[in-house]
């Protein structure tokens, strides 16, 4: 049974921890993003110190996500199966031992690319577990009436880690080097698996009435022949393709071109983080019902001239300002996604579609990361302009593609 013992009429953000189970599940999924931030900023530095290579570096990032982008409809169908807390603890043990495993490997120089990129294609289906189970585990802990406050909270989690994260990766790796940041997300992953042994799993498994593979297809099958999901699919593929410029392009930016240090790559994400954070505690206070298809149009469109702003940036003030804009219009995209995935798909299908929604969404990302890196090694402005052209296409996609209501019927493809 879908909810919990809070009244319906309770609304407020105290509101969820009363509900039994989502305090410690809350916990663990902050942790694991904490990891997770500091993952993405201790990679590249990784990267560029010890491989020197801009290339390198987005192919890495490409690796560290769209492995597990590729299998998101198998994971998601052995969340509804074997349940979403027992694979999230599985995530986070794997990810601490493998972490330590690249340190010792780095420390010994045992570590070549090859070895480098295919313990980050281990890694990148593993953590497609966990970010899509906790995504779809709070919708079935909770009642409907505390899904836009869950969703605020979310996101500005998401956010608050955002600010936390890269500064101490930053930190940490100026200070002792990328093996020491590695270390350190290895410890906020086994942090993490222990937050959550012992939660009880919100629902009954989704019964098997085919195979594993057979699933999957079905679950591919569900979000492509969805309208709305179809659409938002689409939508944040283009936007998140224009954004993926800025994991590799912002550390380049800053250490090559504005002479910044690995502590000051920290702090320039970690401005994007605090500015999310505001956006989604706001906006997390009002009902986004309806609403949804214009706040994620709408704050795409925010973030085209950032990215254009990017590319003219011949200070570091100015790129910590367009840091502040990107980080309010990117936290608002989340939540509208959030919502909107939330209330247009049938809870019996939470995690297989939100699996495969969440990787089609995302798929942009590192793919826009593999191409810039190339790009960057020889000219910094233009993949950024770039970027900001198909995030504009994005916006436009937004409004096309995404129905205004949800006239889909809430059950499965047959």
């Amino acid at each position: 049974m879908l909810g919990s013992d809070v009244a319906p009429v309770e609304r407020s953000y105290a509101a969820l921890l009363r509900v039994p189970g989502f305090a410690r599940v809350a916990l663990g999924t902050l942790l694991a993003r904490l990891g997770g931030q500091m993952w993405e900023i201790v990679l590249v530095l990784f990267v560029l110190q010890r491989y020197r290579s801009a290339s390198l570096a987005g192919l890495t990032v490409l690796l560290a996500i769209l492995p597990g982008l590729a299998l998101s409809p198998v994971v998601g169908a052995l969340l509804d199966r074997q349940g979403r807390v027992r694979l999230m603890v599985i995530d986070y043990a794997v990810t601490a031992a493998l972490m330590t495993t690249m340190v010792v490997l780095s420390v010994n120089h045992r570590l070549p690319p090859p070895l480098l990129l295919a313990l980050v294609a281990v890694l990148a289906v593993s953590n497609i577990m966990s970010i899509t189970g906790a995504r779809s585990l709070f919708p079935l802990m909770l009642p409907r009436t505390l899904w836009d406050r869950a969703n605020g909270l979310d996101t500005s989690s998401y956010s608050l880690m955002a600010i936390i994260g890269p500064a101490t990766a930053g930190l940490v790796v100026a200070r002792f080097g990328p093996e020491a940041g590695l270390l350190a997300i290895a410890g906020v992953a086994a942090l993490a698996a222990l937050s959550l042994v012992g939660v009880a799993e919100p629902i009954a498994r989704v019964a098997a009435v085919s195979s594993l593979a057979g699933d999957a297809w079905a679950a591919l099958r569900y979000v492509v022949q969805h309208r709305s999901l179809r659409g938002l699919a689409i939508t944040l593929f283009l936007a998140n393709l224009g954004f993926g410029v800025l994991p590799v392009g912002i550390p380049v930016l800053v250490l090559r071109q504005l002479h910044g240090s690995a502590a000051t790559v920290g702090q320039v994400f970690a401005v994007f983080g605090l500015a999310g954070l505001v956006s989604g505690l706001l906006i997390g206070r009002l009902n986004t019902e309806g609403r949804e298809r214009l706040l994620i149009a709408g704050c795409i469109a925010i973030q085209v001239p950032a990215l254009g702003l990017l590319a003219l940036a011949t200070s570091l003030p100015l790129v910590f300002a367009i840091g502040v804009i990107a980080g309010l219009a990117g936290s608002a995209i989340n939540v509208g996604i959030f919502a909107l995935r939330q209330r247009r798909t049938d809870p019996s299908w939470f995690g297989r579609a939100f699996a495969v929604s969440m990787s089609l969404n995302f798929a942009g990302q590192p793919i826009g990361s593999a191409l810039s890196g190339p790009l960057l090694e020889g000219s910094i402005a233009l993949p950024l302009l770039l970027g900001a052209a198909v995030s504009a296409l994005a916006a436009v996609a937004a409004l096309i593609l995404i129905p205004k209501d949800h006239p889909e019927s809430r059950s499965a493809v047959p």
